[in-house]
């Protein structure tokens, strides 16, 4: 079992930035890719950013290239999303989520956070 626990939402104006980071534990020693998910009220959850085990491989969905960044720090179970212009429509919880394989689609995702919510007023 792997717990996750994301942080650093918040309430943001546009054009401004956040940190979102989300740390694991229990089998952490596995190897395990990680994304980062996003759900607005009404909406389904969409894949946002996916990091492989090692880091050195990332994909992001088209809404967020170029703006959003993610990363990972094995030695402390860590993984984070930067996010920086952001814009009212990145307003959604966000879900982080460990997977065997680094893949998009939610359902080949193992594990997954509480969520951490984030608000870009216009």
């Amino acid at each position: 079992q792997v717990q996750l626990v994301e942080s650093g939402g918040g309430l943001v104006q546009a054009g401004g930035s956040l940190r979102l980071s989300c740390a694991a534990s229990g089998r952490t020693g596995s190897s395990y890719a990680m994304g980062w998910f996003r759900q607005a009220p009404g909406k389904e959850r969409e894949f946002v950013a996916r990091v492989s085990w090692s880091g050195g491989a990332t994909y992001y969905a088209d809404s967020v290239k170029g703006r959003f960044t993610i990363s990972r720090d094995n030695a402390k179970n860590t993984v984070y999303l930067q996010m920086n212009s952001l814009k009212p429509e990145d307003t959604a919880v966000y879900y982080c989520a460990a997977a065997r394989y680094s893949r998009s689609s939610a359902s080949e995702y193992d594990y997954w956070g509480q969520g951490t919510q984030v608000t870009v007023s216009s």
